[in-house]
């Protein structure tokens, strides 16, 4: 049997602690925060009853069967469609760009082939034949006028910089559809769980080798009772930011209540620079089968993460990419730590890719603790 200490309570350090313990190790998991679960905690407003996402708006969304399998031993998951609406320029359309945003924004009524041509022909800038950066992906495939309505303004304001210095891949994320199909995934399996995900991950670490210390935040002294630490903390953290710090935005929210139905979705994107929050989200539409009085929404700003803040989004600029590989580096010379997740890892990981990870390093270690 190992003593093995997990930093991080959300879904790496859970699904890792919850596998190690059901093969036979002493698992302890420490969280400077007072709530398990990490940035996808859910939690009751106690005015409202709303079902909130206390760090913004998570939907569980993926084609794996095993992890769909595997959450929904955890919880009861309900089916969810995220359809997201965006305001520009005084007039609400549908999200991903589809025949009816495409429709509605040229004052056209096209047909699935007639658009896809309207949109080759007289819209996308064809001469871009190799795309490097965000601002040329979305002129190559939607053309200028639907890029500067519904990616540049928000791109801008969600990175702080402009589209034109961030990586093709990041569009990759956003489909262009020709038929009217507003679902923002296209995965097969799509859903909320019922009673939150902070009631899923206290669920996976509901396990009698597994002790949960809340409000504790790591030290180094920590360490040396444990004969193995797995770290699902900042990657750069661990090392006391000697190499620098690595980027991250981060989000703040500016919560308020009222009666009835405030927006009418549950996500309400901001496309134009003037106005500077990115999205409203509304919480009491992500559990639609719930009814309350009262709701309770999010205006989001997006801004750069400084020491003190909450880190959400790894940037992954030239330069962060260059402190990465030395960061990376290290962290391979280090025995007897196993870095995981988001943080630990400095990517950008939906929580199936996440839970997927762990399970799939889970033999591996168990293995090398035999």
């Amino acid at each position: 049997m190992m003593n093995i200490l997990i930093v991080g309570a959300g879904l790496s350090g859970a699904v890792l602690g919850r596998g190690l313990a059901q093969a036979g190790h002493k698992i302890t998991v420490i969280d400077s925060r007072s709530h398990v679960a990490g940035n996808c905690h859910t939690e009751r407003c106690p005015d409202t009853g709303v079902l909130v996402h206390v760090y913004g708006p998570h939907i569980f969304h993926t084609d794996d069967v095993q992890v769909w399998d595997y959450v929904n031993a955890h919880a009861h998951f309900k089916p969810y469609k995220n359809s997201v609406k965006s305001t520009v320029d005084g007039a609400v359309y549908s999200l991903p760009v589809n025949l009816h945003t495409i429709n509605q924004f040229f004052g056209k009524t096209l047909r699935p082939d007639e658009a896809r041509a309207f949109i080759e022909q007289t819209q996308a800038d064809t001469s871009i034949t190799d795309p490097q950066s965000f601002e040329e992906q979305a002129l190559r495939f939607v053309g200028r006028d639907l890029y500067e309505a519904f990616f540049q303004g928000y791109t801008e304001k969600q990175w702080g910089c402009a589209p034109s210095a961030l990586p093709a891949s990041i569009l990759k994320r956003l489909p262009l559809r020709f038929n009217y199909d507003d679902n923002y995934f296209a995965h097969k399996f799509q859903g909320m769980p019922e009673q939150g995900y902070t009631a899923m991950v206290e669920s996976i670490l509901d396990h009698p080798n597994i002790d949960v210390h809340l409000e504790t935040p790591y030290t180094p002294a920590m360490a040396e009772n444990a004969d193995h630490l797995i770290w699902s903390g900042p990657l750069d953290a661990y090392f006391d930011h000697k190499l620098g710090r690595l980027g991250y935005r981060t989000l703040d929210f500016e919560r308020f209540t009222d009666t009835g139905d405030w927006q009418g979705c549950a996500v309400m994107n901001y496309g134009n620079r003037e106005v500077p929050y990115t999205r409203i989200t509304e919480h009491k539409h992500f559990a639609p089968w719930e009814s309350h009085e009262g709701t309770v929404c999010y205006r989001e700003y997006a801004r750069a993460c400084g020491p003190d803040d909450i880190p959400y989004y790894p940037i992954r600029m030239v330069e962060e990419k260059t402190m990465l590989g030395e960061y990376e580096a290290l962290a391979a010379q280090t025995e007897g730590v196993s870095f995981v997740g988001r943080l630990g890892t400095y990517r950008y990981l939906d929580m199936d890719v996440t839970i997927r990870e762990a399970l799939d390093l889970l033999p591996q270690l168990i293995a090398r603790f035999e």
